[in-house]
């Protein structure tokens, strides 16, 4: 059995009807968007241009998260290493990767869950998902899944996932908020989730902070914020790790 084939019973009604009409593209993704999200600024232009995707993973992602995370900050190999330590995967779990890019993260993911799990990723980007799909083929990873969709109306249902990362990308969604309510309604209970977002510190003076989120279309959050975020849904054991202008955060939903 396929990972698209395994992935029809985590799927909405709607959306498994989808993938029984074969809305899978030739690109190797399960389409559920019948039109592009309305784009929050350039940051998230540049994520559904044909350029970025080519180059995401060996540099974009790394010089990017290099500039916010400081030169002391986790290298992507060390970011993986906390996504994992965070939401603590094991074999034959079912995880999802939200706003999976090109899906680097995700295919680790399904080589931790091992060939009885699943790894899904979900984005909203053509381009990402076109490149991930390629990169998958060529790796040989099987137990990966991937799907176009917005992550503020995930098309999976109820308690689905033991584990739920979004990395990089929570402060890109127009509703960052409701994007958290649907990963927190999709964890089994005890599952566990992992977030990489923004945070502002001191380096970042408050009168800074419209202007740069105009600038970027990116969302800073507010020291607390997140972690406040996470326990008012119901998560428990809520770590924070910060490294610039970057947090990892991490939690269990009780």
């Amino acid at each position: 059995m396929n990972a698209l084939s395994r992935l029809a019973p985590l799927l909405t009604a709607e959306a498994a009807k989808r993938l029984e009409d074969s809305w899978a593209t030739e690109d190797g993704y399960l389409d559920l968007l019948s039109e592009d999200l309305e784009s929050t600024g350039v940051t998230q232009n540049l994520m559904t241009s044909s350029l970025v995707p080519r180059i995401y993973e060996r540099y974009w992602r790394p010089a990017l998260g290099r500039a916010l995370k400081g030169v002391a900050g986790p290298s992507m190999d060390e970011e993986e290493r906390i996504a994992r330590l965070l939401m603590s995967p094991g074999a034959g779990e079912t995880v999802l990767d939200v706003a999976c890019g090109p899906g680097n993260f995700t295919r680790r993911f399904a080589r931790v869950v091992g060939q009885d799990g699943l790894a899904v990723g979900i984005d909203a980007s053509r381009t990402m998902l076109a490149r991930g799909a390629q990169d998958l083929r060529r790796s040989g990873v099987s137990n990966v899944a991937l799907v176009r969709g917005d992550a503020t109306r995930l098309p999976f249902g109820d308690a689905d996932f033991d584990g739920v990362c979004c990395f990089a990308a929570l402060h890109l969604f127009a509703d960052p908020l409701a994007a958290l309510d649907e990963m927190r309604r999709v964890l089994a209970p005890g599952g566990r989730i992992a977030i990489m977002t923004s945070i502002r510190r001191g380096i970042a003076p408050p009168q800074l902070k419209p202007l740069l989120e105009r600038a970027s279309g990116m969302r800073i959050f507010e020291g607390e914020e997140i972690v406040a975020a996470l326990e008012q849904r119901g998560f428990g054991d809520v770590q924070r790790r910060l490294a610039g202008m970057v947090q990892f955060v991490g939690g269990r939903l009780e």
